[in-house]
């Protein structure tokens, strides 16, 4: 009788595992846009929740001596042509040099956008989108070299080629201050290339600085661990190129995709 009840047990805890396995399996990869300036231009699995969590530290910047603040961007792709995002600054502790007005916590923007995939492609043809985004709550933290947009439009391209994976992005934003408006443009080159669960990127990125007529121009590097299919762990650094460039950046952080599908599949998808 106890031999029977053995087996049963034995029985149950492998039918569990190997379910849980099959779920495992059948959720599928998140589609990291972090650590990089650049964005990829292929979009999450349709009708799963992806969410990008982040810290940044930066020192030596024009507008602040030190600030440590915390990023948040929400994605959903409802069809497989097109994505929701959500960005989100809960909080930024800024320090100045000399201490004042402006030191402390304080929020960040919140933003709001729609990235759509013009031509589809996959390995060695490329895949094109364009994505707008528009600020929908300023903020009052102090912003970084790249400065902060009143709406964005960007031109992503992705593509495999030789082992590497590239995205380039071409960005135009507005920024403005008090009554004055300017536009902003912004190119960014990240090539990245797996090394089993690790996946390590390099960037060159440059932006141009229309309200204070700099240039803000950076060199990224970052290494990200796949936990799982739908979990990815990032960091790395960045190092300002100008002198109106933040002149050190360090952050962390993961990309997560909801296991779990917000309304059931359709063949369309």
């Amino acid at each position: 009788m106890r031999s029977r009840q053995v087996r049963i047990l034995i029985a149950a805890v492998l039918g569990s595992a190997a379910q849980l396995c099959a779920q495992t399996q059948s959720v599928p990869e998140a589609n990291p846009a972090r650590p990089t300036v650049a964005t990829p231009a292929t979009l999450t699995p349709v009708g799963y929740l992806q969410f990008e969590s982040g810290v940044l530290y930066a020192d030596g910047s024009p507008g602040f001596s030190i600030q440590f603040s915390i990023n948040q961007v929400m994605k959903l792709t409802v069809t497989p042509r097109l994505q929701f995002l959500g960005m989100f600054g809960p909080l930024a502790n800024t320090h100045r040099a000399a201490g004042g007005i402006g030191d402390g916590n304080q929020p960040g923007g919140i933003a709001a956008g729609v990235q759509g995939v013009v031509f589809p492609g996959n390995g060695a043809k490329p895949t094109i989108s364009l994505s707008y985004a528009h600020t929908l709550y300023a903020g009052s933290a102090p912003d970084i070299d790249i400065g902060s947009f009143d709406q964005s439009a960007t031109f992503l391209w992705s593509e495999d080629l030789g082992g590497f994976h590239f995205d380039v992005n071409g960005i135009f934003n507005q920024q403005s201050e008090g009554n004055v408006r300017r536009g902003q443009f912004g190119q960014t080159v990240s090539i990245s290339h797996p090394l089993g669960p690790f996946t390590i990127a390099g960037e060159l990125w440059h932006f141009t600085q229309p309200l204070t007529r700099g240039n803000a121009v950076g060199n990224l590097w970052a290494l990200s661990y796949a936990v799982r299919k739908n979990l990815v762990i990032d960091a790395g650094f960045n190092r300002g190129l100008t002198s109106s460039s933040t002149q050190w950046e360090g952050f962390g952080g993961f990309t997560y995709l909801l296991p779990h599908r917000l309304w059931r599949s359709r063949a369309a998808d």
